[in-house]
């Protein structure tokens, strides 16, 4: 647009300062972004430094082997990825449907907006909780309330895999049960906001060709807001898998595999809780490279996240 057409239209020509503070702004956004990519970075260097002798000894062994004694020196943590593994896959079975369905509540008109207001904080409030609390209320309330349930699961149901181990209290179940509770606010929070910020367009759109209420949720608004409600899902299955003292406390710490979701087991940041006060040696290099694995996985989720992100929006 030429400065003629400007003024005729009535736009004022912008300023060489405007247009300066403007650059000045990208290139400092540009520079934090680096940073932050920057330590991430230095961060997985470092621990990589500190596990190169478990590195150069195990290899990808370490991956593959189930033995971990300290005492003969042998390292393996394919028990405590799989706890890892099975325990975020539980919690986001139980907690991706209770969150989105609690956005959906809290982002519709069906209470007042003080009532509203007030769900919104309580449900915000639980991700403030510290995870001890949460590690102490899963131990001396939820595994005596989960109890009768596993047993009349393990009584009925102990011909199936999943259910065959005779509850003790402590483990993957437990867990997983306990992450549910504490990534909940994050997908329920972040989903919410995602739904909100959609045009209202799109609903009086909707409304318009004749599609009911729940229609419009269902087919125009949850699909409208996919890449925020994948990302509230992705950020809270982070928080999941290095979810550290609460897990700790309820898993059971067994260096065991079992198919059963009943069975003690372990994960990788309740490994570094429990013994990276008293390693040394061979021992401090194992737990690093456990520490190095546990941050691939997280990279590898976000990485699928991104892509199935793109390709819906594609479609």
């Amino acid at each position: 647009m030429t400065p003629a057409i400007k003024k005729q239209s009535g736009i004022q020509p912008r300023s060489p300062w405007s247009r300066k503070l403007d650059q000045s702004f990208i290139w400092l956004t540009r520079l934090f972004a680096l940073a932050i990519a920057g330590v991430l970075i230095w961060i997985a260097i470092q621990v990589a430094i500190a596990a190169f002798p478990a590195i150069r000894q195990f290899g990808l062994g370490f991956l593959t082997t189930t033995t971990w004694n300290p005492v003969n020196s042998q390292y393996g943590a394919l028990p405590m990825i799989y706890g890892t593994i099975v325990t975020s896959a539980i919690a986001l079975l139980i907690a991706v449907p209770v969150g989105l369905g609690v956005a959906i509540f809290l982002s519709e008109n069906y209470l007042p907006p003080k009532i509203q207001l007030a769900f919104v904080f309580l449900v915000e409030l639980l991700a403030a909780i510290p995870s001890v609390v949460y590690g102490l209320w899963g131990i001396f309330v939820l595994i005596p309330f989960l109890r009768p349930l596993q047993q009349g699961l393990n009584t009925y149901f102990g011909w199936l895999p999943i259910f065959s181990t005779p509850p003790a209290g402590p483990g993957m179940l437990t867990a997983g049960v306990i992450l549910s509770i504490m990534i909940l606010p994050t997908i329920a929070a972040i989903s919410r906001d995602a739904l909100i910020s959609l045009p209202s367009d799109l609903r009086q759109a909707a409304v318009g060709l004749g599609a009911t209420r729940w229609e419009t949720i269902l087919m125009v608004l949850v699909p409208a807001a996919f890449s925020g409600i994948v990302g509230a899902i992705m950020l809270a299955l982070g928080r999941a898998i290095g979810e550290t003292m609460a897990v700790t406390m309820v898993i059971g710490n067994s260096n065991n595999i079992s198919p059963s979701i009943f069975a003690p087991a372990n994960t990788i940041p309740s490994l570094l809780a429990n013994q990276f006060a008293e390693a040394s040696g061979l021992q401090v290099a194992a737990l690093m490279y456990a520490a190095l694995v546990l941050f691939g996985l997280t990279l590898l989720v976000n990485i699928l996240a991104q892509i199935l992100v793109r390709r819906v929006q594609r479609i």
